[in-house]
C-alpha cells in the first residue's frame, strides 16, 4: 500500500521524544532545538549559560528545559544528564556546543589547543558516554554530532579547530560500529560557513568598520554564493534524527554549498 503524504509527515514527528541539545542556546544548537520542538520533542537544552539555556527552553514549551552545563567537565555532564533522568528516557542526544579558533600550527598555543580539545573533544565524548548509557537498555537512540568540514579539508589558519572536528568524525564512526546490537544509530553533520552571532562576533572585533566587506569574502567562498543559515542544518538534523533515517548510522553529511566537491 502507498504511503499518503500523512504518513511521510508522520515519519518527521517527534512527539513524546526526548532530545538532549548541547549548546543549545545560541547558533545552529538554538535552531535545532526550535526545530525539533515544532516537530514535537520536548527538549533538554545545555548550554554552558544556564540562564540563556532556561530561557530558550521556556519559549520552546513542550515541557523544554535548559540546564547550565560545562560538557568538558564530567561531573557536570553526569550531574546534568542523572537531572534528566526525572524527565524521560534520553532518546536522542545533539552535541552542538563547540568552540573555534583561527590559528595555524605555529601559532596556536598549547593552552588553546588543550581549551579546543576539552570542549569540542572530550565534551563530545562525555556527552555520548552518558547518552550511551542510558540508551543501551532500551535498545533504542539517536546520537548526531557537529563536525565539519575542517574535519576533511584543508582549511588555512584552522589547525586546532581542524583536530577537533576530525576527533568528532571519527568517534561517530566507532559509536555507530560499536553500538549497532543495540539499536542505536550516531551519525555527524558537517557544515561550511554558516551565519551565526559567532560569525558577527568575529567580524565586529576582527574588522571593525569593514563587517559587511568581510561579510561578502565569507560568503563568496562557498560556491553557492552565501552562507548556511543555522535553520538549514537543523532541517538535516530533524531528518537524520527521525524514524526516516533509520537505515543511515555511521555517516557524515556535508551540508557546504558545494564546497566540498564544487570548488
Amino acid at each position: 500500500m502507498a504511503k499518503t503524504r500523512g504518513d511521510y509527515m508522520e515519519e518527521f514527528n517527534l512527539t513524546g521524544r526526548l532530545a538532549i541539545i548541547t549548546g543549545g542556546a545560541s547558533g545552529i544548537g538554538r535552531a535545532i532545538a526550535e526545530r525539533f520542538a515544532q516537530a514535537g520533542a520536548r527538549i533538554a537544552v545545555l548550554d554552558l549559560r544556564a540562564d540563556a539555556a532556561e530561557a530558550v527552553a521556556a519559549s520552546l514549551g513542550n515541557g523544554s528545559v535548559g540546564f547550565g552545563c560545562d560538557v568538558s567537565d564530567e561531573d557536570s555532564v553526569a550531574e546534568i544528564f542523572a537531572k534528566i533522568d526525572a524527565m524521560n528516557t534520553t532518546q536522542i542526544l545533539v552535541n552542538s556546543a563547540g568552540i573555534a579558533h583561527v590559528g595555524s600550527l605555529d601559532t596556536t598555543s598549547v593552552e588553546d589547543f588543550d581549551r579546543l580539545f576539552r570542549v569540542n573533544v572530550r565534551g563530545t565524548f562525555l556527552a555520548m558516554r552518558s547518552a550511551v548509557e542510558r540508551m543501551r537498555p532500551h535498545k533504542h537512540g539517536v546520537i548526531l554530532n557537529m563536525a565539519s568540514i575542517a574535519a576533511t579539508a584543508g582549511l588555512q589558519d584552522r589547525f586546532a579547530y581542524s583536530m577537533t572536528k576530525g576527533a568528532v568524525l571519527s568517534m561517530t564512526l566507532s559509536v555507530a560500529r560499536d553500538y549497532l546490537a543495540d539499536g542505536i544509530r550516531c551519525n555527524c553533520i558537517s557544515p561550511a560557513r554558516v551565519h551565526t552571532p559567532f560569525v558577527d562576533g568575529f567580524l565586529a572585533k576582527n574588522y571593525p568598520g569593514r563587517e559587511a566587506e568581510q561579510m561578502a569574502k565569507l560568503a563568496a567562498a562557498q560556491p553557492i554564493g552565501r552562507m548556511g543559515q543555522p535553520a538549514e542544518i537543523a532541517s538535516l538534523a530533524l531528518f537524520l534524527c527521525s524514524d526516516a533515517a533509520s537505515f543511515i548510522t555511521g555517516a557524515d553529511y556535508p551540508i557546504d554549498g558545494g564546497f566540498s566537491n564544487l570548488r
